[in-house]
């Protein structure tokens, strides 16, 4: 085994030793065509003008191999396209014989090699070619399988991606690793092969598993149904198989497929789900051209949706942020991918009326997406006053503004935590919520016409890879060796990726009249043990053995599951199937203003209690937990 492995450590063999080698074969081949021409009679050889022809045809053919540099492939990796230029470089060749057969009868003078002899010289010479380079591949491709180190491995996708997988490992002199099985669900590639590779139905990965030893599976179609791809992983993860996957695909440079982009799988890409499908041309009819201000632009929501809203050709994009460094760094990304998009970074607090009404004046916006809050529960568990300067006066400030100055829509990005709020964060929102559906229903009842400003809010849950997300700590935790902590055993979150959140306010933007509550679809709740444990198994270890997973309970104002609706609340399906309407209770303007109002005195008071009693008589659902606040709910239900 250790004199074949030899065998692949060879370095590539000068181009020269190619162009002899090819030499060699051609003269083989000829001497195969006398042969065939003479009807083997070996005398033919003695005659005076053999030695003539074969010169003469073989510099004819090595000049038609420096034409098509047929040297300079590499044999161990000839493919179908070699064979192509074998083909090329043969016919080439074929049409100079001919037509200096041609110049000399025309001429008068003799001609030196028969017709026959050229067409069956050249067919020899082309299965000559074909021939040993296809030998050569095949041994190398035998003495790497024979290795003592190689590792089996399964490609998942039998289209171009899984073929260029294949493809990379061949090319590579230092990989191991060699495709044994291909998988696919399309009925119609079944048991067919690629490249001498058989293609085999994923149910039949089990037994494939033992029957292989395989060491890796790779993922390398982008058309695998969610859920089945989950269920391999499982599968895989169970056997100890090391599960891998491509980069997508505009990530694949001029198609070529490096083997360091081949990457085990993250947890992220096992929770995406099928890519939505959007309206674009609704969407561009109301965003092109006009100028949208995106609050909270340097988050992670708001700069996905600043990206996502650049591809309706909008006149401005207004990037406003009170974080300096991100701000900027976000402009200049942006700036690079969208080289013709226009950009403003303005850098505000949304709790500053002043500094915003600034940006009103100065920009005057046709669209608000109005992302800017603060998100992070048991940090407004413990300073709940900047939460509600944020989350509900910062958002008081934007939508009067919006209303002020003529905005056609405002977009208003609320989270599942405002549903039965358990904690400051969520009923903040959800007092956001009711101003803007308050204020909205009451321009309405105020207008004769409908053109005054439309306020929408959108409400999903968790987005993986936001800051503060529990995968990237969950990630940062696992590479230090643990523990890897989590509050309870028994919590549940529903998860959506960036992207597909953004992608589905942009949606619902476009869409709303105003005074909706868009619900979005967020899949399956998934317990986040489950999820720890699965990140573990991923990174090659194994839970409770070599990452230890600690329960550290529930922090304040943190409930084991999310809620999307309240108790009387249900929804309404639209013309997207991923978007719901929450029919909600309606609230009169004049008194949620009121208690707003209320809300600002107990603010300027400074005193914790009192700011949080007066949220709790605006949201009347909202009910502490593992908090210490939870002695107003006792109170409030017990007033003696």
């Amino acid at each position: 085994m250790r004199n074949l492995s030899i065998f692949n450590q060879m370095g590539i063999v000068p181009r020269w030793t190619i162009f002899l080698f090819d030499l060699a074969i051609a003269f083989i081949a000829y001497i195969f065509a006398y042969a065939v021409f003479y009807s083997f009679d070996l005398t033919a050889y003695a005659r005076p003008n053999f030695a003539i022809e074969i010169i003469y045809s073989l510099s004819i053919t090595a000049f038609s191999f420096l034409v098509f540099r047929l040297y300079s492939g590499i044999v161990r990796y000839t493919s179908a396209v070699d064979s192509i230029r074998i083909l090329s470089t043969l016919l080439f060749n074929i049409i100079i014989l001919f037509t200096v057969k041609l110049i000399l009868i025309a001429i008068g003078k003799p001609t030196l090699v028969p017709t026959n002899i050229i067409i069956i010289y050249s067919l020899f010479a082309f299965a000559g070619l074909i021939t040993y380079r296809t030998l050569i591949k095949i041994f190398f491709q035998y003495t790497k399988t024979k290795s003592s180190n190689t590792k089996n491995i399964i490609v998942y996708g039998a289209g171009d991606l899984g073929i260029a997988v294949k493809r990379t490992y061949d090319h590579d002199l230092k990989s191991n690793k060699f495709i044994v099985a291909y998988l696919d669900d399309s009925d119609s590639k079944i048991d067919k092969y690629i490249d001498g590779i058989r293609i085999y139905s994923s149910s039949d990965l089990q037994k494939l598993i033992s029957k292989f030893e395989i060491e890796e599976l790779i993922f390398a179609s982008n058309n695998i149904d969610p859920e089945n791809k989950d269920l391999v992983t499982d599968i895989c993860l169970e056997h100890n198989i090391n599960v891998l996957t491509l980069p997508p695909v505009h990530e694949i440079i001029n198609g070529s497929l490096s083997p360091n982009q081949i990457k085990k799988i993250k947890i992220e890409d096992l929770l995406e789900r099928p890519q939505i499908k959007l309206s674009n041309h609704n969407i561009l009819s109301q965003l092109e051209g006009k100028r949208i201000l995106v609050t909270g632009a340097a988050g992670s929501i708001g700069s996905e949706i600043a990206k996502q809203l650049s591809r309706f050709n909008p006149q401005l994009i207004v990037l406003c942020d009170q974080a300096e460094s991100p701000l900027h760094n976000l402009h200049l990304d942006l700036q690079e991918r969208f080289k013709k998009q226009i950009y403003q970074s303005f850098i505000a607090d949304v709790k500053d009326e002043t500094r915003m009404r600034t940006l009103f004046e100065t920009f005057k916006p046709h669209h608000v997406y109005h992302a800017a809050a603060y998100k992070h529960v048991p940090m407004m568990e413990n300073h709940p006053l900047e939460g509600v300067q944020t989350n509900i006066f910062g958002t008081y400030n934007v939508a009067n503004l919006a209303v002020e100055f003529g905005v056609s829509k405002f977009v208003f990005v609320s989270t599942d935590k405002a549903v039965n709020p358990t904690n400051i964060m969520g009923a903040t929102k959800r007092i956001a919520e009711l101003y803007i559906q308050s204020l909205d229903s009451n321009l309405l009842a105020n207008r004769k016409d409908t053109s005054c400003t439309r306020f929408i809010t959108t409400r999903f849950g968790n987005v993986l890879g936001s800051n503060g997300s529990v995968i990237p700590r969950f990630r940062d935790q696992i590479e230090k060796g643990g523990p890897v902590t989590v509050t309870h055993p028994d919590i549940t979150r529903y998860f959506m990726t960036i992207p597909e959140a953004c992608q589905l306010v942009i949606e619902a933007g476009s869409m709303g009249n105003g005074g909706e509550i868009f619900v979005f679809d967020m899949g399956k709740s998934v317990k986040i043990v489950n999820l720890a444990e699965k990140m573990i198994r991923l990174s090659g270890l194994t839970p409770y053995k070599d990452i230890e997973i600690k329960f550290t309970g529930l922090r304040p104002g943190e409930k084991l599951y999310e809620e999307l609706l309240n108790d009387l609340e249900n929804t309404l399906p639209t013309h997207h199937q991923k978007i719901m309407i929450a029919k909600v209770r309606h609230n009169q303007f004049d008194y949620i203003n009121t208690q707003i109002n209320e809300l600002r005195k107990a603010a300027n008071s400074n005193n914790n209690m009192t700011l949080v009693r007066q949220m709790k008589v605006i949201v009347p659902e909202f009910l502490s937990q593992n908090s210490i606040y939870e002695q107003l709910d006792r109170e409030i239900s017990n007033p003696n």
